[in-house]
């Protein structure tokens, strides 16, 4: 009898899932061949140099997806289901202030966590929950009667949550029962058919497009599969000249000649798609809505708080400088010039600096020339050459970049009383809603690169001090 690991189960999750979304919204393919294509010029141009950040056939494999729910109690069940595919909750984003649209929404990711997992298959989902208690976007009234809705409704079987605890408890599962979860876990993020209520989800759609995307409707579904990319600024230009509209700006840092840093994201316009709707006389008449869209994702080194620090002060300057002098420039080209003017050029700098994450390398020739003292520096090593630097992928997300998308999908504002004060969220509360630690990102980045510096050190037979 065959017995699927976590990985497996995880791979033929993404599999299944990509084909489902695929189906539901045929762009979705258009993005994934092109994005191969890219891909491939990419590595023929470039050789072994484009495999730095990932091996091609991870990159080209690699997806992340998102879905959005509607409470605690949701929550829990989601972190129950992901759980048996190896993906656990990593980090804390607050989209509800990240952007100037009304997006009610905080969220974490789940991912695998180490990296031999991650090379296995590194499929995420950013899993957002509707912040239905802030005040600033729902009144008491609306509070009670979404909270009343949600309550009622039933997202995941109680039998794919059994097998979900099942896969857990046994690391994996034999054959039939695999098979029987992976379909029960793919049925429940399909797009339903059930009519929706008209009058309610104006009612939220009124607040927010995204409020009335989770708790507007009986179910859940796959709001976007994202591929992974070398070069997407190239990707983007070919989605263009194939007529498919993308959103007015890649987001995230900017292209530049120096390393590419944490994650730069784009994605082609929501599309109008089919719904049915029950009217408030109960009949059902056919509309359509505009929420699931096709995102794509580029991967650059995961920052050091201190190198993220950094990235959040030029991210500011590059947002008083378009304040200063509206129109006289693209977000992108003033963010260019700052980056050249704040970020170091070189990932060797970087390294030096402390300011993204690492693992190391000996280089042997380099011992020879440079004899080492008892105990020596990181920075010491790095500069003779001895210690190598290879970057570590940003695996994570930045909720700047997420609201980004979100609003540049939106055919509305929304709206949000900022006379209100919102509701605390943070990683220890999202930590009580999905019933276990969701981890700091930081601390997993920390961990690879130290047990680098760890294995360094027992082969050189020295103290490496920082």
């Amino acid at each position: 009898m065959t017995f699927l690991e976590p990985w497996e189960l995880r791979a033929e999750f993404a599999r299944r899932l990509s084909e489902l979304y695929g189906n539901e919204v045929p762009a979705y393919n258009t993005l994934v061949d092109v994005s191969a294509d890219v891909n491939r010029d990419f590595l023929q141009e470039h050789g072994a140099d484009a495999e730095r950040l990932g091996s091609i056939s991870r990159v080209t494999a690699e997806r992340h997806g998102a879905i959005r729910l509607g409470s605690p109690r949701e929550m829990r069940q989601v972190t129950r289901i992901f759980a048996a595919f190896g993906m656990y909750p990593v980090g804390f984003y607050d989209l509800r202030d990240a952007s100037s649209s009304a997006v009610p929404v905080v969220a974490t990711a789940f991912r695998p966590l180490d990296s031999e997992e991650l090379a296995r298959n590194p499929f995420r989902v950013f899993t957002s929950m509707l912040a239905a208690q802030d005040p600033r976007f729902f009144t008491p009234e609306l509070q009670h009667r979404l909270a009343d809705f949600l309550d009622a409704r039933e997202l995941f079987s109680p039998q794919l949550l059994e097998l979900a605890d099942s896969a857990t408890a046994q690391a994996g599962l034999p054959t039939a029962d695999a098979a029987r979860l992976l379909d029960l876990a793919t049925q429940a993020f399909s797009l339903s058919t059930e009519p929706v209520d008209y009058e309610w989800y104006q009612t939220l759609e009124a607040i927010s497009a995204v409020a009335a995307d989770i708790g507007g409707v009986t179910s859940t579904h796959i709001n976007h599969l994202t591929p992974r990319v070398l070069d997407i600024d190239d990707l983007y230009r070919r989605m263009q000249a194939l007529g498919i509209e993308m959103i007015s700006e890649i987001q995230g840092p900017p292209a530049w000649e120096g390393p590419d840093v944490l994650l730069r994201q784009t994605s082609f316009r929501a599309l109008a798609e089919t719904r049915s709707f029950r009217q408030s006389d109960g009949s059902v008449r056919e509309g359509h809505l505009r929420v699931r869209f096709g995102e794509v994702e580029a991967r650059g080194l995961a920052l050091t708080p201190a190198g993220r620090d950094l990235y959040d002060r030029l991210v500011a300057e590059v947002d008083e400088l378009l304040a200063a002098a509206p129109g006289t420039a693209t977000r992108v080209e003033v963010a260019r010039e700052v980056w050249r003017r704040g970020l170091p050029v070189t990932e060797l700098e970087l390294a030096r600096r402390g300011l993204a994450f690492f693992t190391f390398q000996m280089d042997d020739a380099a011992l020879l020339a440079h004899p080492l003292a008892a105990a020596v520096t990181l920075a010491e090593l790095i500069d003779s050459g001895i210690a190598v630097p290879l970057p570590i992928v940003y695996e994570d997300f930045l909720p700047r970049s997420a609201a980004g998308i979100f609003q540049s999908n939106l055919t509305d504002q929304g709206t949000k009383d900022e006379a209100q004060t919102g509701t605390d969220f943070d990683i220890e509360r999202m930590s009580e809603i999905v019933g276990t630690t969701v981890l700091d990102p930081n601390t997993l980045y920390g961990r690879q690169q130290q047990a680098s510096i760890d294995r360094l050190a027992a082969e050189l037979h020295v103290v490496i001090e920082r």
